[in-house]
């Protein structure tokens, strides 16, 4: 089982969404509005001023089988992409449990 971590543009999230709706078996997404940032280009002149200078994304989360990681990876790389700087990152890191707590299903059948 994978965990998918998706940080997008916010204005690519309807695409995204739309492609990823159309995977069959998707197991259902989280949607987190988030600020951050990346390498910053030009040092700023002060602490202070790299305090406040964060920017608004999007973060995607994705927990699914082994089997559907690169097709989902794909989908978002695709419809996230505009070819500018700080499209986004995408994340995939391995989940050792998922629990369905109303049910007491684990592992795959709990995605």
């Amino acid at each position: 089982m994978k965990h998918i971590i998706a940080y997008i543009k916010p204005h690519k999230l309807s695409p995204v969404t739309l492609a990823l709706q159309k995977i069959e078996n998707l197991p259902g997404m989280t949607v987190l509005e988030v600020k951050g940032f990346g390498r910053c280009a030009e040092k700023k002149a002060s602490l202070e001023d790299q305090l406040y200078d964060f920017v608004p994304h999007i973060k995607i989360e994705i927990f699914c089988p082994d089997n559907m990681v690169d097709e989902l990876v794909s989908t978002i790389e695709r419809e996230a992409h505009t070819g500018l700087k700080g499209d986004g990152k995408i994340y995939v890191c391995d989940a050792e449990q998922a629990v369905r707590i109303s049910t007491g299903e684990r592992g795959d059948a709990a995605v």
